[in-house]
């Protein structure tokens, strides 16, 4: 993804991400339904983790499944935008 490296569930402490760009500090999250009922939970991780200087995009499963090349789209916009590309 222009040549940014992404880990899966790499640590965040006190939290996993999904997937973690080091160098965008860009955190890529992936939402099942469970997502749906803890709407709170989810504020204050992405809170906690947006404090600690990360941008955080949440995709939900479905997005990923039905739309990937926009979901990939919008990843790619986004560590552009950390690099001051875009």
């Amino acid at each position: 993804m222009e040549g940014a490296k992404f880990r899966f569930q790499a640590p965040v402490e006190p939290y996993v991400a999904d997937f973690l760009c080091v160098e965008a500090k860009l955190i890529i999250e992936l939402d099942g339904g469970q997502h749906g009922v803890q709407v709170e939970k989810d504020a204050a991780r992405t809170k906690a983790l947006e404090a600690a200087g990360y941008t955080v995009i949440r995709f939900w499963n479905n997005d990923v499944l039905a739309n990937t090349e926009g979901v990939l789209e919008m990843v790619r916009l986004a560590v552009l935008n950390a690099r001051g590309e875009s």
